[in-house]
């Protein structure tokens, strides 16, 4: 039976086989989604999906995502996907919710704790989703296209320490955030978006050289450019199937 399939099946309701099951969740900057995992990184679970709050606060962050995974089924133990920098399971920074209160949150612990002292992992939301796709050779970038644009790199499979290029100024003064961010691709409409993403991803080919790029996140399926061989469109599941990784061999 294929991926695809399994996952298919399980999701209609099929008795979880023996094992971890692993809650994971993505966090947006205009959505909270969540899912169960068996131990393959198979979605057990239809994706549950809200909006994330305005102005979100890290208390209330940890209130919206204890209500949002309430229907789920029992699990053991918790990745999340954050967009911002994270070190040792805490937040540094959280550009679209305001970087001030939430410095040096542990979001992990808070959200464990509240969750009924379960075990949890915290990373970088491209990082996870990039875990989901690589294929662990060579030079890996994953760019993520949503709220703002997220990035991460993998050089054999290994996670390279998380760069914030999203934060860099670009092209006259903005950057790449501000430059194709969905608040800019609403502001130009999608034609002169996509020319700006092709402009990014050949800026990145001459920084890192990389083997592949793969692009995610909410905005790629508005990518309507010819993408080279070596650039391709990737599922948005898997900043969530990607949260497996935080519990084996790849761990943070």
């Amino acid at each position: 039976m294929t991926r695809s399939k399994r996952s298919s099946a399980r999701s209609a309701g099929s008795p979880r086989q023996a094992g971890l099951a692993t809650l994971a969740i993505d966090v947006g900057g205009s959505g909270l989604k969540a899912a169960i995992l068996d131990e393959d990184g198979v979605m057990l679970t239809e994706r549950v999906r809200v909006a994330t709050p305005e102005g979100v606060a890290p208390e209330t962050m940890v209130d919206a995502l204890a209500a949002l995974v309430a229907p789920l089924p029992a699990f053991d133990r918790v990745s999340i996907g954050f967009p911002g920098v994270v070190r040792g399971d805490r937040v540094i920074t959280a550009p679209h919710f305001g970087n001030e209160p939430w410095h040096d949150f542990p979001l992990a612990e808070a959200l464990g704790r509240r969750l009924g002292d379960k075990p949890v992992r915290l990373l970088n939301d491209a990082d996870v989703q990039g875990y989901g796709v690589i294929e662990g050779t060579g030079l890996e970038l994953v760019l993520t296209l949503g709220t703002g644009m997220g990035s991460s790199l993998f050089c054999d499979g290994r996670r390279l320490p998380h760069m914030e290029f999203a934060q860099f100024p670009f092209h006259k003064k903005k950057t790449f955030n501000r430059y194709v961010g969905n608040a800019a691709r609403h502001k130009v409409g999608n034609a002169k978006w996509n020319r700006r993403v092709e402009k990014c991803i050949e800026a990145f080919r001459t920084l890192l050289q990389f083997d592949r790029l793969y692009l995610g996140g909410g905005n790629a399926s508005k990518l309507t450019l010819s993408l080279p061989p070596d650039v391709r469109i990737v599922a948005n599941e898997a900043g969530l199937t990607g949260g497996i990784k935080l519990w084996q061999d790849a761990a943070p």
